[in-house]
């Protein structure tokens, strides 16, 4: 018998270790090929969808408070019929404020358009677009807090810092237009989780989302700072720019790969570019008086969001993935329900019914993707009493609803109970809800992951279902 020089427990071990090897390579090149996207040359340029897509990018219009749905689009005739009378089963265990006996609706409701879907008199201008729009009246989730809610809706966690819904479109679909960044929100909150919920978290940096503005100025003054630097002539900023570049590129040879400094320098290259472009583009000068009249910039009532949302839909044509649009903090009517949601719609009702019909007319509404949602409802039952009464938090069972990119038009889907408090025919989590919208992009939520600190993330971490009885 010949003689290798290796015994048996020999041979085992470094066989064993042999194997353990290759199961790390694996894994390492598994992390490698996540990364990937991060190192190339472009991280931005526009990437294939998982499968056709319907949609090719997203108009976000979040009403920032948490709008009534019993008061604005799930019309309720028992509720209607049982004012003052106590809530028939149990109120959730876990509440933010306490509520008493039911509280009918103080609007008047009218079915619209041929789909025949009921509206208050709250959003007659959005109602009257019912056969366009697709409601989901069954979106729940878990946090009775706005900070929470707020992040659930935009990262798809309630308690951790995870990437936005657009950070990950961005990072699955990259920018049809390199010259502008491929999110943008247009005066966002900075409270309620402020920069996380439009931040890429552990995703590369360049996929978070660009603010113009905030919510404590007004959109007319929402810019885009230093912008353009009249001071010195594009030729000297490109030889600066490349100075810069190498030397960070001599910096990252040294050290190893930096994803902040890779994004720092990505940011600065895009800064240069946008000088071309994104000056007209964020210019209204230029659209007609019939238009601005169409978004309301005609009327200081609705002027604020009406440029906000006309600006939406000139950075959605320019190419912008993810365009979001907050109205900013205006629904959380505690007290007051009728005052202040009168006031409220009245601000955002016309100009959201002119953004549809202007992407309509310009043949961009069927591959845009409109969503309109608050981080939760309200309560049918009343807080506090008399004139000043209001709703509470309700996560439970609300309405959303969505416009063009390859939804049904004129349809309904889901259902709250006989009062609007729970979510109770074909529920929609918020993870549900992310993942058809990605679907409607083309992406699959379950192979849009990152791997970050050893094991792979998505949007929706390991829940979602595709709602496909939304789809046209």
């Amino acid at each position: 018998m010949r003689d290798f020089g290796v015994s048996r427990r020999q041979l085992v071990t470094r066989l064993g270790a042999g194997f353990g090897a290759l199961a790390l390579h694996s894994l390492l090149a598994g992390e490698a090929r996540a990364f990937s996207r991060a190192d190339a040359a472009n991280p931005l340029a526009p990437r294939a969808p998982h499968f056709p897509p319907r949609a090719k990018r997203v108009i976000f219009l979040f009403m920032h408070g948490g709008p009534s749905q019993v008061d604005t689009f799930d019309y309720k005739p028992l509720l209607q019929r049982d004012h003052d009378k106590p809530l028939p089963f149990e109120k959730p265990r876990v509440q933010f404020a306490q509520t008493g006996n039911l509280y009918a609706s103080p609007w008047k409701w009218q079915q619209h358009g041929e789909c025949g879907h009921w509206a208050s008199e709250l959003f007659p201008h959005v109602g009257a677009k019912a056969d366009e729009l697709c409601f989901i009246h069954s979106l729940h989730g878990t946090n009775e807090a706005h900070g929470g809610a707020l992040l659930a809706l935009h990262t798809g966690s309630a308690t951790f810092v995870r990437p936005s819904l657009g950070s990950w479109l961005l990072y699955g679909l990259g920018s049809e237009n390199q010259n502008l960044p491929g999110f943008v929100t247009i005066c966002p909150t900075l409270g309620h989780g402020g920069v996380n919920n439009w931040s890429s978290a552990f995703l590369p940096g360049v996929y978070q989302g660009t603010p113009i503005g905030n919510a404590a100025i007004p959109a007319s003054k929402a810019v885009i700072e230093h912008l353009t630097r009249s001071d010195v002539a594009s030729d000297v900023q490109r030889a600066e720019l490349d100075l810069l570049r190498d030397l960070n590129r001599e910096h990252a040879e040294r050290q190893g790969h930096d994803d902040r400094l890779e994004s720092r320098i990505a940011s600065f290259e895009l800064a240069f570019r946008m000088q071309m472009e994104a000056p007209g583009v964020l210019d209204l000068a230029n659209e007609s008086p019939e238009t601005k009249k169409l978004y309301g910039l005609d009327d200081p009532v609705t002027e604020n969001f009406g440029r906000q949302c006309l600006m939406a839909r000139r950075l959605s044509e320019a190419g912008v993935r993810f365009v979001q649009c907050t109205h900013s903090y205006k629904w959380d009517q505690h007290e007051k329900l009728k005052e202040l949601h009168e006031k409220n719609a009245r601000e955002v009702d016309l100009p959201i019914a002119g953004l549809l019909t202007d992407l309509r007319a310009r043949g961009l509404l069927d591959d845009t993707l409109v969503i309109w949602a608050g981080e939760f409802g309200r309560t049918p039952t009343a807080q506090g009493s008399g004139e000043g009464v209001g709703r509470d938090h309700n996560p439970h069972g609300f309405t959303v609803w969505l416009a063009g990119g390859g939804t049904k038009r004129g349809a309904s889907y889901g259902a709250t109970d006989d009062y609007g408090f729970y979510a109770s025919v074909d529920k929609v989590h918020v993870h549900d809800f992310h993942a058809t919208v990605l679907a409607l992009l083309g992406l699959d939520h379950e192979q849009l992951t990152y791997r970050y600190a050893g094991r792979d993330f998505r949007l929706t971490d390991v829940a979602g279902h595709v709602v496909r009885e939304v789809f046209a």
